[in-house]
């Protein structure tokens, strides 16, 4: 298995258990707290600019904004689809993933490769 699907594995799950842990606790505002696995990422960008330079570190950047770009068309059409046209929350995430997935391999196929 290659490293970059390593790191996808266990970026997803760490993403996930943060989220379930901010829908667990009360109040809602507690859960701001699991808001800060973004952290993650700064301590990946120090990790590989220590251990594979800086060159490495720039595309990880690269790629997290792209990916913070693929995120926030997620959640701008998660909330069109809930809001506008009043679909249940798991229908529209389901579906927001098509717009995330455009955005994420556009920005790759477009800047990255």
């Amino acid at each position: 298995m290659s490293e970059m699907m390593i790191r996808f594995l266990i970026g997803g799950v760490v993403v996930s258990i943060f989220a379930a842990l901010g829908d667990v606790f009360k109040p809602k505002s507690f859960a701001g707290l699991f808001g800060a696995a973004p952290s993650v990422a700064f301590a990946t960008l120090l990790l590989s600019s220590l251990s594979d330079g800086k060159p490495y570190a720039a595309t990880e950047s690269r790629s997290m904004v792209a990916g913070a770009f693929a995120f926030t068309a997620y959640a701008v059409t998660c909330v069109h689809l809930m809001v506008r046209m009043k679909l249940h929350a798991g229908w529209s995430a389901t579906l927001a993933i098509g717009i995330w997935a455009l955005v994420a391999f556009g920005a790759w196929y477009g800047f990255l490769r």
